[in-house]
C-alpha cells in the first residue's frame, strides 16, 4: 500500500493542517489561541513546504495573509473565536474586494467557553460579510473541506470562513489522506477598483459581492457537504459543525439534513428536506442561527432559540435524546458513573511561576484597584490572592487602567476616601499583540495609572510558542521609546525588591 493511501488517527487540528497542505497552500500565518494554536504548528512542523508564521496578533496574521492571496499564493490564516474581533477590520475589506490566491480564514469557536472569555458564534462573521461558511464535523472531513475551501475560494473569488469548534479541534479521528496538488502561484494583477477600498470603487465592490452570493446560494444546493440520511421519522433534523457527530449517536430512523455549506443556505434543499416532517429540530451550536434563518423561510422549527435546549454550552448526544423522545430512558455510556465522580481541579499558576511572588506582593496593598489582561495572570483573581479587578480583551488592561484611574483621581478631589491607585498587569505576548498602543495612549494622555509587564520569555498560557519578544524586540526599550521615565526591571521572586519598586511607582 502506497504510504499515502494509508489512514491516519488525527486531531481535527492536525486535520485541517493536512488539508491544507494537500490543497498546496504556500502561505499560514495565526496567532496562538485555544483551540486553534496546532494548525499553525503542525504546519511548521510537519510541512516545511508551507511558509508559516506566528504573527504579533491576528489583525496582522490575516493582514499578511491577505497580501499572500493578492501576490498569487494559496494562504490561511488561523485564530481562535475572540481574535477575528481583532481582524475584523481587514476581515471585512477582504470580504468585499476579492482574493487572487485562494484564502482560508480558520475561526475555533470554544461553545463550552472551556478556554475562553466568552462563547461567541463566529457564523455571525459569514452572513456580516457576505462570504461561504465551511463547517466541518469530524478530523476527515475538516481534511477533505479544507481542500474544497481553496478551490470555493479561487472559483467564486471570495474568502472562505471555515469554522472548527474545541470539541473538533482537540478529538482525534480516522482520516484518509489524499494527494498533494502542487499549485503554482498565481500571476499578480493589479486592480485598484477591485483591491483599493476608497469611497469610489466600494459601490461597485459590493455589487460584485451580491452577485457573487447569488452564485454562492445556487451552489449550496449543489453542494454535496449538504447531504441527507436516515428516514422513517416524523421528526427531522438539520444542523451543522460537531453536533452532526452528537446527531449521528441517534438511531437512524430520524431523517437528517446536515449542512457542511452553512452559509449560504440551500434553501430548495432545506424546503425539500422540511416538507411531510410533522417536527423540525434544529441542532447547533451555539447561537440560533439556522434557526431563525429558516423561520425567516416560513418553514416552522424548534431549536435553542425556542428554549428546546439550553441557552448556553455545548449540545452533547444526551441533551438532544432527552429533546427528542423525553420519555425514554437515555443511554447509559460506559464509564460515565466515574467520569462524573472526578473530582474539580481549579486553574492554578504553576509551581514555581514568578507571578506567584508579584500577586502576593500586590494582594497586601489595600486600596489597589488591579486592571487585568489575557494570559495566565488572569489567575491572580483567584484564592489566595484576590488580586485581580478586571479584564476587557487582549490589550485592554492599561487603556482600562488609564480611564479608571481619571475617573478615581477625580473622585479622590471630592472625597480622601474614594482614592484609589489602578495598577495595570498585562503579559509580554499580550503587550506584543496589542498592549503597545493601549500604553501609547495612557503615556499621550498623561495617565497616572501604574503597568506591569510580565515577562516569561514566551506565549504562555497556549503552549510556550515565540512572540517579537523572544527574537527581536527589547521591553524596557520599547517601554522608554513610547514615552515612559520611570521604566525598572525586577525579579518577582525577590519579594523585597518587587515591594520597593511598587512603593516607587
Amino acid at each position: 500500500m502506497n504510504e499515502r493511501e494509508k489512514i491516519k488517527l488525527l486531531s481535527g487540528n492536525e486535520a485541517a493542517a493536512l488539508g491544507a497542505f494537500e490543497a498546496g497552500v504556500h502561505f499560514a500565518s495565526g496567532y496562538p489561541g485555544t483551540p486553534s494554536t496546532e494548525i499553525i504548528e503542525t504546519l511548521a512542523s510537519d510541512y516545511p513546504d508551507i511558509i508559516s508564521e506566528w504573527a504579533p496578533n491576528e489583525k496582522t496574521a490575516l493582514e499578511a495573509v491577505i497580501g499572500a492571496s493578492w501576490a498569487g499564493g494559496r494562504s490561511m490564516a488561523v485564530m481562535k473565536h475572540v481574535g477575528l474581533n481583532i481582524a475584523a477590520d481587514p476581515f471585512m475589506t477582504i470580504a468585499g474586494a476579492g482574493v487572487n490566491g485562494g484564502l482560508v480564514i480558520v475561526s475555533a469557536d470554544d461553545p463550552g467557553h472551556h478556554s475562553s472569555q466568552n462563547e461567541q458564534d463566529n457564523r455571525h462573521f459569514a452572513r456580516m460579510a457576505g462570504i461561504p461558511l465551511l463547517e466541518p464535523s469530524s478530523p476527515d472531513e475538516a481534511r477533505a473541506m479544507m481542500v474544497e475551501a481553496f478551490r470555493i475560494s479561487e472559483t467564486f473569488d471570495t474568502p472562505v470562513l471555515f469554522r472548527m469548534t474545541t470539541r473538533l479541534c482537540h478529538s482525534r479521528g480516522i482520516v484518509r489522506p489524499g494527494a498533494r496538488r502542487v499549485e503554482p502561484v498565481k500571476a499578480y494583477r493589479k486592480d485598484c477598483t477591485r483591491n483599493l477600498s476608497v469611497p469610489v470603487h466600494v459601490g461597485r465592490i459590493r455589487e460584485r459581492g451580491a452577485q457573487r452570493l447569488n452564485r454562492l446560494r445556487q451552489f449550496s444546493d449543489e453542494c454535496a457537504w449538504n447531504c441527507t440520511s436516515g428516514g422513517g421519522e416524523r421528526t427531522g433534523i438539520i444542523t451543522s459543525g460537531i453536533c452532526g457527530q452528537a446527531v449521528a449517536e441517534l438511531p437512524p430512523d430520524f431523517p437528517v439534513l446536515k449542512l457542511g455549506l452553512s452559509w449560504p443556505l440551500p434553501e430548495q434543499k432545506i424546503r425539500a428536506f422540511a416538507e411531510g416532517l410533522e417536527r423540525l429540530l434544529i441542532v447547533e451550536e451555539t447561537d440560533p442561527l439556522l434557526e431563525r434563518d429558516i423561520r425567516a423561510m416560513g418553514i416552522r422549527c424548534e431549536g435553542r432559540g425556542s428554549g428546546l435546549f439550553p441557552v448556553a454550552g455545548e449540545l452533547l448526544p444526551d441533551e438532544i435524546f432527552e429533546s427528542l423522545m423525553p420519555d425514554a430512558e437515555v443511554p447509559q455510556r460506559e464509564g460515565a458513573d466515574s467520569f462524573n465522580q472526578t473530582l474539580p481541579r481549579p486553574p492554578l499558576f504553576c509551581a514555581g511561576c514568578g507571578y506567584r511572588g508579584l500577586f502576593l506582593e500586590l494582594s497586601k496593598r489595600p486600596g489597589l484597584v488591579i486592571s487585568g489582561d489575557i494570559g495566565c495572570y488572569t489567575l491572580g483573581f483567584a484564592e489566595p490572592f484576590h488580586a485581580m479587578d478586571w479584564f476587557t480583551g487582549m490589550g485592554g488592561s492599561i487603556s482600562a487602567g488609564h480611564g479608571a484611574q481619571v475617573i478615581f483621581d477625580r473622585a479622590s478631589g471630592e472625597s480622601d476616601s474614594l482614592f484609589r491607585r489602578v495598577v495595570s498587569v498585562i503579559g509580554d505576548s499580550t503587550f506584543f499583540h496589542s498592549g503597545i498602543t493601549s500604553l501609547l495612549e495612557a503615556v499621550y494622555n498623561g495617565s497616572r495609572s501604574v503597568t506591569l509587564i510580565l515577562d516569561n520569555g514566551t506565549t504562555g498560557m497556549t503552549g510556550g510558542q515565540d512572540h517579537p519578544g523572544c527574537a527581536v524586540a527589547d521591553i524596557e526599550a520599547m517601554v522608554r521609546a513610547c514615552g515612559v521615565t520611570l521604566v525598572e526591571t525586577v525579579n518577582p521572586a525577590d519579594l523585597e525588591e518587587v515591594s520597593r519598586a511598587l512603593d516607587r511607582a
